[in-house]
């Protein structure tokens, strides 16, 4: 069960990717160290090592940041940031951090952090989209809104990638769009002021995935009820793909729990398809490098066969290397697609 909110908006859940340090810093930097409310800070980083962004948040302001542990109650006047390849959660006042299936691409994701926050703290919730590609933060902001908290977006003309901004906007709306400086200030007025007792924003459609009784998700497999099946296999578990239509925008999540906006299922079924041709073009490099060495070794009418054939995978490898660079300019190009 939610409890009952205490204070103001207490609960400030801030998601973020390219170009969102320098307004992590500057955000933290305007916010008193008596701050009544606590920070929750998903930032799409590497998953390969500690991640040094909690020592970084601490140096910009008067606020202590650190990695929680599972099960780390949550307290105000603390920055928390998801750990590296973990995605963090919010259950009953605590944080839990788990290893649970990427979504959008990504662990930690922004989506997960905000719908069990919203769950979790209603209408004591602030989320932020800050500066960032794609559209990995505009459902979970909508669970957000749904829950009557409220949602703040880093005004796209501010920020150095805007697009994550305009998805956000575009998908689920936003309360305010503001430069960092004035979202400082809106959070420092928000912590202090009594959370509203009713929000005007209509429950109707809240995503199925948002009702859920437990925020672990490495427990909690899509359902069936949550969408309907589409003809797409999931790019890295290849179960069957639910479609999920959360007004404008649509998502996708197979059982196992992996899910996608379809901006992000574009990107990782180019991914798939580029390591497929980089297999089946190293595969026939070999079978060629194979043949020209069988070739000396054979009767002549058989070693003419060998060298045709390694001729033959010579030219599917250039046909191959071809579309490989399309794909790359393609996904360049659609890496940059405006919001």
């Amino acid at each position: 069960m939610a409890k009952e909110p205490v204070s103001g908006r207490d609960i400030v859940v801030v998601g973020g990717s390219a170009g969102s340090l320098g307004p992590l810093k500057t955000l933290l930097s305007r916010l008193p160290k008596d701050l009544p409310a606590a920070l929750l800070v998903v930032v799409h980083i590497p998953n390969d090592g500690r991640s040094v962004l909690p020592e970084i948040l601490a140096s910009a302001g008067a606020l202590p940041a650190g990695h929680p542990s599972d099960g780390e109650p949550i307290e105000p006047g603390r920055v928390y940031v998801a750990p590296s390849d973990h995605h963090m959660l919010v259950e009953d006042e605590h944080i839990k951090v788990t290893r649970g299936p990427r979504e959008n691409r990504h662990r930690p994701a922004i989506d997960p952090l905000f719908r069990t926050a919203a769950r979790s703290c209603r209408k004591r919730v602030v989320g932020v989209i800050l500066s960032g590609l794609l559209d990995d933060g505009a459902a979970g902001l909508m669970a957000v809104r749904m829950r009557g908290g409220l949602a703040v977006v880093q005004d796209p003309a501010e920020a150095i990638y805007p697009e994550m901004p305009a998805r956000a906007i575009q998908y689920s709306g936003a309360d305010c769009i503001l430069k960092v400086n004035d979202i400082a200030n809106l959070i420092v007025s928000l912590s202090r002021k009594k959370a509203p007792e009713e929000s005007t924003i209509a429950r109707e459609g809240m995503p199925e995935e948002s009702k859920r009784d437990k925020a672990d998700l490495e427990a909690s497999p899509a359902e069936e009820k949550e969408g309907t099946p589409s003809t797409f296999a999931c790019p890295e578990c290849h179960g069957v793909l639910w479609e999920v239509r959360e007004g404008e925008l649509l998502r996708f999540r197979c059982r196992v729990g992996h899910a996608y906006t379809a901006d992000a299922l574009r990107l990782a079924m180019s991914e798939a398809t580029e390591d497929a041709l980089w297999a089946s073009m190293r595969s026939l490099e070999e079978k060629a490098a194979l043949l020209r060495r069988m070739a000396p070794r054979s009767a002549p009418r058989l070693a003419n066969a060998y060298k045709e054939d390694a001729e033959a995978c010579d030219r599917h490898v250039e046909s191959i290397r071809a579309i490989l660079i399309e794909n790359q300019e393609n996904r360049l190009t659609g890496d940059n697609y405006a919001g």
